[in-house]
């Protein structure tokens, strides 16, 4: 069994795809790596002692390399959550259950890393739902940080959201009129935007180059998430992949498979490979599609772990679009794995890309399901860097060879430069 067939079996994947804001709860844009979870044995070690019994809890070592022992007195814990249980005016406030889940969020969030997050059991229970079948109700639209403000990646394709007027880069501050604070996990806001199908829901939202805020007014409906599809334009295959997952990696596989054999029976003479709104999805399937441009043996990406430990990801198949002209096309709702299968074609020198700057998301998180109470934690546990080795993130994401802004007048009015600059450079080849 191969090494991407025995992770697709395991509970435990690796994450670095956005946030999407498209199930009646939470759903998220995923992307699998090959994270092992932790033993059985290590979560037994680390839930066979009673919080009352610690006292102290030592750390060894930290990012100079020298080697350093910090105490912590659990004493100080404990002493606090009697004061808030016993003391606190309003008694039926106390809730041990919120008070617990919450001290486990709180010093996870002290990472101050969007993507690592701990999810009490509800959350986590709506959020495996979230990831189950293609059909949803929602608004439609992936969300990340960024300069930390929640920004939408991009709203996805016939959703209310883009019906609505949402784009790409546009900044939420508000949620129904309730201001948005930094204390928030992406998780949190989630829970306010989600809701039933027909209900409505208003964001309050700044757009890119202005910093005067207006509502949107979104009715929540259902939503399809195809991950792909493709038009002939003339004699060249456009493939529009909205993302990298499917039911299962095998299913995204398959569904790639059977998009590259229609596109090859066209015989086109050039493929515009749309990666325009992509929030990412499985890491494998970016892989997999790369596969079929680059010869044997490219480097793809490149995986670095917590020690400076460096794997490379490379081409190991026979390509099927090896010949055929490439350009792809991004924008800042290109995320995680587009970015991979970007970024690799870029840099081999297979295609050239236009668009503007990616989003610049780069890490993956291991997502921890087997926690004794149902509940889960998403560490972030390596980066990826592009085939030059550089790290993808969004002070380095993928820069356009091209430059092509696609602003809110010529959307409206039903144009796409984006498209019309790839077919010009296809078409001078």
């Amino acid at each position: 069994m191969s090494s991407r067939q025995k992770n697709s079996d395991k509970k435990i994947f690796s994450y670095i795809g956005i946030l999407m804001v498209i199930v009646v709860s939470f759903g998220v844009g995923i992307m699998f790596g090959r994270i092992v979870e932790p033993t059985g044995n290590l979560l037994s070690r680390l839930f066979s002692t009673s919080p009352s019994k610690i006292k102290e809890v030592s750390f060894a070592g930290n990012t100079s390399g020298e080697d350093e022992i910090t105490e912590v007195d659990f004493d100080v814990f404990w002493s606090v959550w009697n004061i808030m249980k016993n003391e606190y005016v309003d008694a039926s406030a106390v809730d041990e259950k919120e008070m617990f889940y919450s001290a486990i969020k709180g010093f996870v969030n002290s990472f101050n890393d969007p993507a690592t997050v701990y999810l009490d059991p509800d959350e986590t229970k709506t959020f495996n739902e979230g990831t189950e079948g293609k059909y949803f109700s929602g608004i439609g639209a992936e969300l990340g940080y960024k300069d930390n403000q929640v920004v939408v990646i991009s709203p996805l394709k016939g959703s209310p959201a883009e019906e609505a007027g949402l784009r790409a880069g546009d900044i939420i501050i508000a949620v129904d009129s309730e201001e948005l604070s930094q204390e928030e996990s992406l998780y949190d806001i989630v829970s306010k935007i989600r809701g039933e199908e027909g209900k409505e829901v208003v964001l309050t939202v700044v757009r890119k180059d202005s910093d005067k805020p207006f509502d949107i007014l979104i009715v929540r409906g259902q939503i399809t998430v195809p991950s792909m599809d493709y038009q002939m334009k003339d004699d060249i295959a456009v493939m529009n992949v909205s993302r990298f997952t499917d039911s299962s990696l095998k299913a995204w596989d398959s569904e790639w498979d059977t998009l590259v054999e229609e596109v090859l029976s066209k015989n086109p003479d050039g493929i515009i490979l749309d990666l325009r709104g992509n929030p990412g999805g499985f890491f494998d399937a970016a892989v997999y599609a790369a596969n079929d441009f680059l010869p044997k043996k490219t480097i793809v990406v490149k995986q670095e772990d917590r020690e400076g430990r460096v794997k490379e990801f490379k081409v190991t198949r026979n390509g099927r679009l090896l010949d055929i002209p490439v350009v792809v096309v991004v924008n800042e709702g290109s995320a995680s794995a587009s970015e991979i299968l970007a970024g690799a074609l870029q840099m081999n020198s297979r295609a050239e890309v236009i668009g503007v700057e990616t989003f610049g998301k780069g890490t993956a998180q291991s997502v921890i399901d087997t926690l004794p109470d149902q509940s889960s934690v998403h560490v972030t546990v390596a980066k990826w860097l592009l085939p030059d080795g550089s790290w993808l993130n969004h002070d380095n994401p993928i820069v356009p060879d091209k430059k092509v802004e696609f602003t809110d007048e010529q959307f409206k009015a039903g144009g796409d430069p984006q498209m019309d600059a790839a077919l010009e450079i296809l078409g001078s080849k």
